[in-house]
């Protein structure tokens, strides 16, 4: 009888919220404590809980990217760490590696705790965040000249930073003097520290009020929940094989096979480019995450996410290309090879399924870095911006103007007041953009532009856009979205226009103007409602030319 009490349903489904309150709790924590405004006001981050083989029990809130992020990086500790005693009650460990479980780039920190109960490793907690500065060869550490991660910025392969509970001060001394903004990524990896310890203890706390038994028994049955969600409904995809070859910008083609049967999903991304020597490269581990997000889209997108909602996905990679670099292949840039995997398979799919994806949308993370001397502090400051963009027109409504993009989700874009006060610069304009493209039945929504004035006597620019030669593709007639792109108007000389920049020279007054795309449009323009029309016309969506020309309307 009294095992039939421990694991009453009702009690593992307390014990399932209080881990997605505890993952929540650790979110804020990191939001309220951290010095970075990439960080406390864009919410650049993510954490997570693990079980005790390092697979996700629950997410908090942050990048869509970061939930499939940290179950990794754990496991890579528990296969390095495997000796009896390497692994001790009070351990925080850090890294920052691709290559050694990190996943994305140097930039991103993940802090990482084991939990115990009675001696017992019960869980892990973790999470991630965008430093602003982790060395390298450039302010910001990102940098379209890198030719290899050396040059990106300080290597944490995977380390402990705490050690049953006391600081290795070695390890922040080298991780501090190494950046070019020591107070600030000392106070944002004092946050991520401070939440981990949150979330340990709150699982502690569980953990004895139910048993370590009921505790674990909860998780396993929440991720068997979860992979017997995501199987009902990927019973109801289409089956078969179905592929695509797409040109991206730089001329080199992406290939995906998508393999959809009763059981499997499966990914074959062999066929593709070999590394680049620039950093536009990616760990097979964020091509997993790419996956992991698209299949989540399409089968069961509001409930948790947890390691049994990934259980039918296979992947297939080949190593030493784009997307399964090999060390010391640089990434900085890795998140825009990941949203082309993301947006391939999403247009490989979208056609077949129009009920579940909507045509494309600007996909790209338009990563715009901004920095120099603060004129009033003296102190470097960097802006790390990801902007919005439009989404696609969808089957029975318009795509979304201004929103992240499917990578960088469910966060904001950083206030203009505090741009102005933290950093160097004057925002002087955020405005939709009103370029054609993305015209429809159902219209693909408004990308933005922005444009940044520069206050310091000097400054620098570095930017990777992807989606400005090939704007955001359309569905059933449709017209594509615009192009991406950012673009300089100095105070004298002429303007330039760029996708991908590094360290570009600013001066006093200069301006920088960011544009993203609008979203692919859905189904032939002309078919499109005509008071629907109009009311584009009156709040400024369109120009008269094209409520002419593409929709047709008379009396524009």
């Amino acid at each position: 009888m009294k095992n039939e009490i421990e694991y009453d349903p009702i009690t593992l489904e307390i014990i399932q919220s209080s881990l997605q309150a505890t993952a929540d709790e650790m979110f804020a924590s990191i939001q309220k404590t951290a010095m970075s405004s990439i960080i406390y006001e864009v919410l650049d981050m993510g954490t997570g809980i693990m079980d005790a083989e390092g697979e996700i029990a629950s997410s908090g809130a942050g990048i869509p990217a970061f939930v499939g992020v940290l179950d990794k990086s754990v496991k890579v500790i528990i296969k390095k760490f495997n000796k009896p005693g390497d692994i001790q009650e009070g351990d925080v460990f850090i890294t920052n590696d691709p290559y050694y479980g990190g996943v994305t780039h140097l930039n991103d920190i993940v802090l990482i705790m084991p939990v115990f109960s009675d001696g017992k490793l019960i869980a892990w907690t973790a999470d991630i965040a965008h430093n602003s500065d982790v060395g390298g060869m450039a302010p910001g550490s990102l940098t379209g000249d890198a030719t290899e991660i050396f040059q990106e910025g300080i290597r944490l392969p995977a380390i402990k930073v705490i050690s049953k509970g006391q600081t290795i001060q070695a390890v922040m001394d080298i991780l501090i003097v190494n950046s070019r903004m020591p107070e600030t990524i000392h106070g944002d990896v004092w946050a991520q520290i401070a939440a981990v310890r949150i979330g340990a203890k709150r699982l502690q706390e569980i953990a004895k009020k139910y048993g370590a038994n009921v505790f674990e028994k909860a998780m396993v049955d929440f991720m068997d929940f979860g992979e017997k969600a995501s199987r009902n409904e990927l019973s109801k995809l289409p089956k078969g094989v179905f592929e695509l070859s797409e040109e991206q910008d730089d001329g080199s083609f992406y290939n995906v096979k998508i393999t959809i049967s009763d059981d499997l999903f499966t990914v074959d991304l062999r066929d593709n480019p070999a590394q680049l020597s620039s950093p536009v490269n990616t760990t097979r581990d964020g091509v997993m995450v790419s996956a992991q997000m698209i299949f989540k889209s399409m089968t069961d997108p509001y409930s948790p996410c947890n390691g049994g909602s990934f259980r039918p996905i296979k992947l297939i990679t080949t190593p030493g290309t784009v997307f399964d670099a090999q060390e010391p292949a640089p990434v900085g840039f890795y998140y825009e090879v990941e949203l082309r995997v993301y947006d391939i398979m999403w247009r490989c799919l979208a056609k077949y399924m129009p009920e579940r994806l909507s045509a494309g949308h600007f996909a790209s993370v338009c990563g715009t870095f901004i920095g120099g001397t603060h004129p009033d502090t003296g102190r470097q400051y960097t802006i790390i911006e990801a902007q919005v963009g439009g989404w696609g027109g969808r089957d029975g409504s318009d795509g979304n103007h201004a929103m992240f993009s499917g990578f960088h989700g469910e966060t904001y874009n950083c206030p203009a007041e505090i741009n102005e006060s933290r950093n160097g610069l004057w925002v002087d304009q955020l405005s939709l953009n009103t370029e054609p493209g993305g015209e429809g039945k159902y219209t693909g929504g408004r990308g933005i532009v922005m444009d940044y004035r520069i206050r310091a006597e000097d400054g620098y620019l570095t930017a990777g856009y992807t989606r400005s030669k090939f704007p955001a593709w359309s569905l059933d007639g449709g017209n594509e979205g615009s192009s991406n792109y950012v673009e300089h108007l100095p105070v004298n000389g002429k303007s330039e226009r760029f996708a991908f920049v590094s360290g570009l020279s600013l001066k006093k007054d200069d301006v920088i103007r960011v544009v993203t795309g609008n979203g692919g449009g859905l189904g032939d323009p002309k078919s499109r409602d005509q008071a629907l029309v109009k009311e584009d016309l009156r709040n400024e969506l369109i120009t008269p030319e094209v409520a002419r020309k593409v929709y047709g309307l008379k009396e524009a």
